[in-house]
């Protein structure tokens, strides 16, 4: 943490956080060093349930790149074939990990991915970029970074991106919600919302944060509130459908969306488009509104406006 420069609100956070930075690492060795995709999904059970969907995550990054090299292939595919099926969304922010790393000839065909979660890529190249260019993601907030890909709808591409931006800020600021707000408030106003929803995803997935420093963060986002619950509720989902959760996640989904764990993760499920679209804007931003507005339409959340 200090070596990065980012915020050290106490021990425990700290070394909560340092933690999930090495067994992403170790997800990473896996899923490169394994002689198969078995051999590595062997490895990533044996990870303690709380921090196995960072190992995925590193799993990602590390079958993206694993099947980047010249005669190989299929790692990301057995991966998720496998019980990576139950971290998907780990797994998805994990190739995003690996686009901000490789060559773009490099990168892999993101049309070959769940229509769906492919987006999660560009949320894990914003995380990347913000944890390790922090002087241009976070400490310039007003610094432009054109992207483009070919998973469609680029105009959107830069909404993604802040959700990873805002879950890196989770790191970046220690878990301390009130210095997360400080730097979320530094961007601009139009970016809010996004950064808000990276950061709900992150503080009920990675935690590190007490009932009261919560409560506090929700009061913070105002009028992102939904943004904020639209995010912890996917984090929330994620741990579900993986069998991960923990004290926190029920922590989590009481707090910032103001309902169950179960709950929460239902209405991602419930909520999840059956059929792609033709929309001007990707079926996943539908998929985020569409939970955002079913929290806010059983009062689990405030119904203030957030755009």
């Amino acid at each position: 943490m200090e070596v990065r420069g980012f915020h050290v609100k106490n021990a425990e956070a700290k070394a909560r956080l340092e933690l999930i930075g090495e067994v992403f690492l170790e997800g990473y060795a896996y899923a490169v060093e394994a002689a198969s995709p078995a051999e590595a999904e062997e490895l990533l059970e044996k990870v303690a349930p709380d921090m196995r969907g960072f190992a995925y995550e590193g799993a990602g990054m590390g079958a993206a790149v694993y099947d980047s090299l010249p005669g190989h292939g299929g790692r990301l595919e057995g991966l998720l074939a496998g019980e990576g099926r139950h971290h998907d969304y780990m797994v998805h922010v994990g190739v995003g990990w690996a686009m901000a790393r490789l060559p773009r000839p490099l990168w892999p065909d993101i049309r070959t991915t769940d229509p769906l979660l492919r987006w999660l890529a560009l949320d894990g190249y914003g995380f990347h970029q913000a944890y390790f260019r922090t002087g241009a993601y976070v400490r310039d907030p007003k610094a432009q970074h054109p992207f483009r890909w070919n998973g469609g709808h680029n105009h959107y591409t830069p909404h993604a991106i802040d959700q990873g931006i805002g879950r890196a800020l989770w790191f970046v600021g220690g878990t301390d919600p009130e210095v997360v707000t400080d730097l979320i408030r530094a961007y601009p106003e139009r970016r809010h919302g996004d950064l808000y929803a990276g950061a709900g995803l992150a503080c009920a997935y990675a935690g590190g944060v007490s009932e009261h420093e919560l409560a506090y963060f929700v009061a913070s986002a105002g009028r992102h509130r939904r943004s904020l619950a639209q995010g912890a509720a996917f984090a929330t989902e994620a741990r579900v459908k993986a069998g991960t959760v923990n004290s926190h996640t029920h922590l989590a989904a009481r707090v910032v969306c103001g309902t169950t764990a179960e709950r929460a993760s239902r209405v991602c499920r419930d909520t999840r488009p059956e059929a792609p679209g033709r929309g001007a804007a990707p079926d996943y931003e539908t998929w985020r509104r569409d939970i955002a507005e079913e929290l806010a339409s059983e009062s689990l959340i405030s119904k203030g406006a957030d755009q």
